[in-house]
């Protein structure tokens, strides 16, 4: 299979071109959600801010103590820091982060009363919260649309001939032209899921990837069918159908 040329691709052929594409993954990743754990905004935004730079695995292993010790704003306003330090060591970078979580707190009852905003013009001006996370928890606290534009997110927009931007407010903003409002957390789920499973940074999965016929980048990855399905870290869904066709 030859890359997909879209340098003669209208404006119309590219919107079609990738609501196919989420409707194929929608089917592929029927399951996708955050996998970020929490109960409450405010666990969701904590967990958010702590999961830079390490996986959100490791960061739901934390959080159930954390959250215990520090259930609202306030507990984590006037918590110890060094007792967080220990607890947040395992996801890396644990001072800047509980910096940032201390903050949080304190922030949140001097200007929203302790509870978690609604607006993401609110959110962004919280310690440690910057689009990125301002949409995460809009979308899956809220219900309010928002595309998380994470490096997954990013590199597949990019690989799927979506946009040619790096800027992940400028992808937001491009990618979000493309589909309806009613679709865009559920888009930034199964995109980001197809980024952690199969097209893999350095080495994707093409051969078993169901969208590689209207994917420009087919071919930087492995192509062989059972070699790329010996990449994939899920199990298909019942029925999906995997690799191009």
């Amino acid at each position: 299979m030859n890359p997909l040329d879209t340098q003669a691709e209208t404006p119309v052929g590219l919107t079609r071109r990738a609501r196919k594409i989420y409707r194929v993954l929608g089917e592929t990743y029927p399951y996708a959600r955050c996998e970020l754990d929490f109960d409450t905004p405010l666990q969701l935004l904590v967990a958010t801010i702590l999961s830079a730079q390490t996986t959100d695995v490791g960061v739901n292993k934390v959080t159930p103590e954390l959250f215990r010790r520090y259930p609202d704003a306030a507990a984590l306003a006037g918590a110890d820091r060094s007792e967080m330090e220990e607890l947040l060591r395992p996801t890396g970078f644990y001072r800047a982060k509980t910096n940032s979580v201390l903050k949080l707190g304190q922030a949140l009852l001097e200007r929203y009363d302790g509870e978690v905003p609604v607006r993401l013009k609110d959110l962004v001006t919280l310690p440690g919260v910057g689009r990125k996370t301002a949409n995460v928890v809009l979308g899956n606290a809220f219900g309010v649309p928002g595309i998380t534009v994470d490096t997954h997110f990013g590199r597949l927009a990019r690989r799927l001939g979506w946009t040619e931007l790096t800027d992940p407010v400028e992808v937001e903003h491009a990618v979000g032209d493309l589909f309806p409002r009613k679709d865009w957390v559920m888009l930034s789920h199964v995109l980001i899921f197809h980024g952690r499973r199969m097209c893999h940074a350095k080495r994707p999965a093409c051969g078993a990837c169901p969208v590689a016929r209207w994917c420009p980048s087919y071919g930087i990855g492995e192509t062989d069918p059972e070699k790329a399905a010996a990449l994939l870290k899920f199990e298909l869904a019942p029925g999906a159908v995997a690799g191009p066709s």
